[in-house]
């Protein structure tokens, strides 16, 4: 899928779905940088890939702050290589419950590592690939995103200003040949599965069902989310920017068809 050999920077590379992409990318020959807050995480996912025959370097940083990020760019630069592709999964929950209820600083540093994490990894990364006029950006999206999600006020905030981010970059970027998507990766079990059956009732039956579920089922699996990233960071989807791309969708076949359809925007009406 033409990232072998590729600089891959990943944010929230430390466990759940940023971790499971990092060892898909790095199994692809690419060589990632892994970026998370939490060393420990770091180094066990940076082992994890060695051991399978793939390259990666542990860049401990903060989202949050954009003097570390830039940091750890640099550093990946300098192991590396210049970034050619950047996937963006670094997020937290935010408080679960209704918003009248929500501690106002949690509700905050969601805001801060889902929305401005993200500006500021793209940030970082952005002059050199309009200098070199290539790159690609994978920004991950979340339940919230093109529909209100109760209980759930500051993830589905965070996640829907990534989404119009998105769309927004993706023309500004168009003429310089670097596409930037959202990739909305599906159920699957983490952290964050734990935190919603945790919550119990302040999650909501919908939320909290869907939830045991993915516990019990795994939900979808990792594979299906490394295709369509690989799809989004290869010279097959140079046509495909500032869409959001659901793991469930058809997305196969952007490869060979026009994608200015809004079926693939914050304003999809119907999914597919």
């Amino acid at each position: 899928m033409s990232v072998n050999g590729k600089t891959v920077l990943i944010s929230g590379a430390g466990r759940g779905i940023g971790k499971r992409l990092a060892i898909g990318f790095a199994a692809a020959g690419a060589r990632v940088g892994l970026l998370a807050r939490s060393q420990p995480e770091l180094d066990l996912a940076r082992l994890e890939i060695a051991q399978a025959g793939g390259s990666a370097v542990s860049l401990p940083a903060d989202v949050r702050d954009f003097d570390q990020v830039c940091g750890a760019v640099e550093r990946l630069r300098e192991e590396f290589g210049p970034v050619a592709v950047v996937v963006a999964a670094a997020a937290v929950q935010g408080p679960i419950g209704p918003f009248h209820t929500a501690d106002p600083r949690q509700w905050a540093e969601a805001i801060e590592v889902n929305l401005l994490g993200v500006m500021h990894t793209c940030r970082a990364v952005l002059p050199e690939m309009i200098q070199r006029r290539r790159g690609k950006i994978v920004v991950l999206t979340g339940g919230g995103t093109t529909g209100p999600r109760t209980n759930f006020s500051a993830y589905a905030a965070s996640k829907t200003a990534l989404a119009r981010f998105v769309e927004t970059v993706a023309g500004e970027v168009l003429d310089f040949n670097v596409q930037i998507n959202c990739m909305s990766p599906g159920g699957t079990y983490t952290h964050m599965t734990d935190e919603i059956l945790h919550a119990g009732e302040d999650a909501g039956a919908k939320d909290y069902e869907d939830a045991r579920q993915v516990r019990e089922t795994g939900g979808v699996s990792p594979e299906q989310q490394i295709q369509l990233a690989l799809f989004l960071t290869s010279d097959r989807s140079n046509h495909v920017s500032g869409k959001i791309i659901h793991v469930k969708d058809a997305w196969k076949r952007l490869e060979n068809a026009n994608s200015d359809s809004e079926l693939f925007t914050l304003r999809r009406t119907v999914r597919r």
